[in-house]
């Protein structure tokens, strides 16, 4: 009998994803802090950043789309999986050296604090703890720092980061409506 009660709690407490609490009454909440930190950190940024120099960046830096398909078709705790990745790799690139960035230091460390805590709310909704990581994602990334290395950390680099991340964060953000259905 015993048995029979922790499988039901089991199969309940694995039910939906979304069903999760934090999913339910602290994914928008980080999500918008996150967003706000991010604009926050760009109303300190230069206004007029090369527009050559961002295409020029974007083609060095093309981000494999195909992941945001699949993650959009994936089963929700995949998808969640898939977000709290993203936000990991996004933490790795803004430990890189920020000291030419055009925003205080405290507001990174803001915005990476809540980062990483809506990363780990993420994985709080996900049954199985995998450690898998999709490597195309890990590779955009790691291409992000190796690109701030190459320029020297510079504003302008960092600039285009931040509007990249937002982007993202934004994108992300769009896989979960679909979970919903």
């Amino acid at each position: 009998m015993m048995f029979r009660m922790l499988l039901v709690c089991a199969l309940v407490g694995t039910g939906s994803a979304l069903s999760c609490r934090w999913m339910e009454h602290k994914y928008e909440e980080y999500r918008d802090n996150s967003l706000d930190l991010l604009n926050a950190m760009g109303n300190n940024s230069i206004n007029a950043i090369n527009s050559t120099e961002d295409a020029d960046l974007e083609d060095a830096l093309a981000f494999p789309n195909e992941l945001y398909n699949l993650a959009s078709k994936a089963r929700t705790e995949e998808t969640l999986r898939f977000m709290a990745q993203l936000l990991d790799e996004i933490v790795s690139v803004f430990e890189e050296d920020q000291t030419s960035a055009s925003w205080q230091e405290s507001a990174a460390e803001d915005f990476l604090n809540v980062i990483t805590q809506q990363a780990d709310g993420l994985r709080s909704c996900v049954a199985s703890q995998s450690q898998r990581k999709n490597k195309k994602l890990s590779l955009y990334f790691r291409r992000m720092s190796n690109l701030l290395e190459q320029t020297g950390h510079d504003i302008e680099t960092w600039e285009w980061i931040r509007k990249e991340v937002k982007m993202h964060l934004q994108r992300a953000d769009l896989l979960l409506p679909a979970k919903t259905n």
